[in-house]
């Protein structure tokens, strides 16, 4: 790996691509010494006098010294000089602990920066009982590494391997690993290999890390097909490893890779999952990759060749159906659903559009599901993108009653999908999740708030809180008086639905059988064929509820384990005995 590596206590070796660059030099933060890197091919190293904890800059040519582009550590922020680390100092206390299997996976998305008051790592590891005590099995962290400022979603990030200083660093996010890990909690983590955030970005001066012969959204595309990508897809591929060999993290979430462009004849995705795969199989452990993608592309879970053999994608269609049939909203993305049969469909079947016309692309959108499997499908009500994305982050409970909210929890708990949470949905948490940052540069700073309002021209929603505000960032932090209310009702109906998921629903065949009947009921029963379990739900107001045991399968004999009825709203879970 390129970076500094610790010859002994008293030595370090730098080493660094830089094919843009005549000459190199390493500037060590506690001496002003100069060290002159030599190499060949691009390829520079040096031999320094420093230590774990001794801070270094890199001059390239004439410019002002910058961070190394492999800065485990950059205390002072993605300005400041990066500090070497000892990889091998953290002692671990998990050398029992060999992964999940990913039909146990429930997933719990959190932002470690409004997650707990503090903040921090260490923070979210005085909250793993409670995690642990909803049910949850598996926690999926927004990106850590390194961001300009110090409040941010993560999706910013400047520098691949450094952990996000105030945070806690590289430390607190190994203790928050291995506390998860004693605690029986896999930890998953959002990476972001489509582009790289604006401020403190110094690769441009290192080597060809972009190319402008794609765009994304957020600029110029990461180079993984031009001159020089060998390098570039290395430098990425080594990141998903670093992340699983040195932080025992037991999986990666790549965050939109349709935005990710390669023609190479094997795709980056495929290399990061293959060289992933084999290092996972040689330290003995499980390791889950997922993909996040609004394609509805089975290519992504597809094994062989043709494919890129991902372990589940995140599947938006079962949160859009649910969304627009529930809140009524028609613009944007959700001009295409409304209908409660596509809630079926996606319960049925993954994708709801499996090639037909997508208004909102004024196009076709996605292909068949049928080659995948239900668990490869990670569905959820509610994440950071679907709440943050809105223009003032409301959660679902701030748009429908909470009255209606459990029916599309048990859906989303006892199908067969792999079901995604988003922190404090389990007690229909008030605070709302908002878009902030912490840009320095005044120019940053009005092309983000520009490039939000911008976003929403097509929802008509026009109050956009300023990112920038530190008030936008301290309203989203999650209020624990309310999570830890042992009388929440919300809280207490997910832990049973979570409970009888484990009991049901994990260890049987992972298939469904949906519908969507005319008097306002979903059924679903799992598994299709020979049901273990059955739900009923009126998903519309009605004076004369109907009863919804005359809905159960024939055959069996079946009791009923859970139910709910409020605001005109029922929702019933029966289990089969025989």
């Amino acid at each position: 790996m390129l970076g500094a590596q610790r010859i002994d206590g008293k030595k370090v070796e730098i080493r660094v691509w830089a094919p843009r660059a005549r000459r190199l030099r390493a500037v060590l933060a506690d001496s002003s010494e100069v060290a002159v890197m030599t190499g060949a091919a691009g390829l520079f190293k040096a031999v320094v006098p420093a230590s774990s904890g001794s801070g270094y800059l890199l001059a390239l040519d004439d410019h002002k010294p910058v961070p190394d582009p492999v800065s485990r550590f950059l205390p002072e922020g993605v300005h400041g000089p990066t500090e070497v680390m000892d990889p091998d100092a953290w002692e671990w206390h998990d050398s029992g602990w060999r992964g999940l299997p990913r039909t146990e996976y429930i997933i719990y998305e959190l932002h470690i920066g409004t997650f707990t008051p503090a903040g921090t790592f260490d923070a979210t590891v005085d909250k793993l009982p409670y995690l642990k005590s909803l049910g949850i099995t598996v926690i999926e962290l927004m990106p850590v590494s390194a961001f300009p400022g110090e409040r941010n979603w993560g999706y910013d990030g400047v520098s691949l391997y450094a952990v996000q200083a105030g945070y806690g660093g590289p430390a607190g996010l190994k203790r928050l690993v291995d506390a998860a890990h004693q605690a029986g909690l896999a930890v998953i983590l959002d990476v972001v290999y489509n582009h790289f955030g604006n401020e403190g970005n110094y690769l441009r001066l290192f080597g060809p890390y972009f190319t402008d012969r794609y765009r994304t959204p957020w600029g110029d595309a990461v180079n993984y097909d031009q001159p020089g990508c060998e390098h570039v897809r290395r430098f990425i591929v080594e990141n998903a490893l670093y992340w699983i060999r040195e932080y025992h993290l037991d999986g990666l979430r790549l965050d939109a890779v349709q935005t990710i462009h390669d023609d190479s004849p094997r795709h980056i995705v495929a290399e990061i999952r293959d060289e992933v795969e084999a290092l996972a199989h040689n330290l003995g452990r499980e390791v889950c990759m997922i993909a996040e993608t609004d394609e509805n592309d089975a290519r992504y879970t597809r094994p062989g060749s043709g494919g890129y053999g991902i372990d589940a994608v995140w599947s938006d269609d079962f949160h859009h159906a649910f969304h627009a049939f529930l809140t009524g909203e028609n613009k944007g993305y959700y001009q295409d659903f409304g209908s409660p049969k596509q809630i079926a469909r996606a319960l049925n079947e993954g994708f709801v559009f499996q090639g037909e016309h997508f208004g909102f692309w004024n196009g076709p959108r996605g292909g068949s599901a049928a080659e995948m499997t239900l668990p490869e499908h990670v569905i959820c009500l509610q994440n950071h993108d679907q709440v943050g994305n809105r223009a003032t982050g409301e959660r679902l409970n701030h748009l429908v009653p909470p009255a209606r909210l459990y029916a599309p929890a048990a859906f989303l708990l006892l199908a067969p999908h792999t079901p995604l949470i988003f922190m404090g949905q389990e007690y229909d948490e008030p605070a709302p999740f908002q878009f902030f940052t912490s840009y320095s540069d005044p120019a940053l700073q009005e092309a983000v708030r520009k490039g939000r309002r911008e976003e929403f021209k097509d929802f008509g929603w026009e109050e956009v809180p300023d990112p920038q505000d530190p008030a936008t960032f301290r309203r989203s932090k999650l209020n624990w008086d309310l999570a830890m209310d042992a009388h929440n009702p919300m809280a207490e109906w997910y832990r049973s639905l979570i409970a009888l998921r484990k009991r049901l629903v994990v260890p049987g065949s992972r298939t469904c059988r949906a519908e969507w009947h005319a008097d306002g009921v979903l059924t679903m029963q799992v598994p299709a064929e020979g049901p273990r379990l059955f739900v009923a739900a009126t998903l519309e107001p009605s004076a004369a509820q109907p009863s919804l045991e005359k809905y159960l399968p024939l055959g069996g004999d079946w009791g009923q384990a859970l139910s709910r009825e409020a605001g005109g709203f029922a929702v019933e879970v029966w289990e089969r005995s025989t």
